[in-house]
């Protein structure tokens, strides 16, 4: 498989938008890169990182998010299901669970009832090696200040916000893979 000509498939080559993409995608790319070769008792599969970690954000452009050059009609948390269901019909499914998995430390389905998130009302958290060390990677790098990798203790304090269960999800990872 070949994650770029997928990513052409959906994306414009001359957008920002596909800029954005790219960018964010191959940072998060070579950090679970990093993690997966620093881990090497962790056994994470590093082909399928690289193409997971580049398609984990394939459904932001059926998002609504301006600020990122996203004009479509579904709200930006509703990426991660969307990319799921664009893979799936690729042919995909295991890079799409990792689509629907990675939204910051992973949303349970009662969390995603509590807040009231226009998702699907099912568990959508990483499970397997490969899924958590792209939602983590994916943690340290925003969409909107791409040249900046966000510090642990920032990362923390925004994940406080979504809950405790987030946050500790994410401490639990910095002691595993950092």
């Amino acid at each position: 498989m070949n994650a770029i000509e997928i990513i052409h498939k959906y994306y414009a080559q001359d957008t920002q938008l596909y800029n954005i993409l790219i960018t964010h995608s191959t940072l998060v790319t070579n950090k679970a890169l990093n993690i997966a070769r620093n881990h090497p008792e962790l056994n994470i599969d590093e082909q399928f990182v690289s193409e997971a970690a580049m398609l984990h954000d394939i459904g932001i452009f059926m998002t609504n998010a301006p600020a990122i050059f996203c004009f479509g009609d579904f709200p930006y948390i509703a990426h991660g299901y969307l990319g799921r269901e664009l893979l799936d019909k690729e042919g995909f499914h295991r890079h799409g669970l990792v689509c629907e998995r990675h939204t910051g430390a992973g949303l349970t389905k009662e969390e995603i009832i509590e807040q009231q998130l226009p998702i699907p009302h099912r568990n959508m958290f990483p499970v397997s090696i490969e899924e958590q060390v792209i939602c983590f990677a994916d943690c340290f790098f925003s969409k909107t200040h791409l040249d900046t990798e966000k510090d642990v203790d920032k990362i923390i304090k925004g994940m406080n916000k979504f809950g405790e269960r987030s946050a500790n999800q994410f401490i639990d990872w910095c002691n595993m893979f950092l």
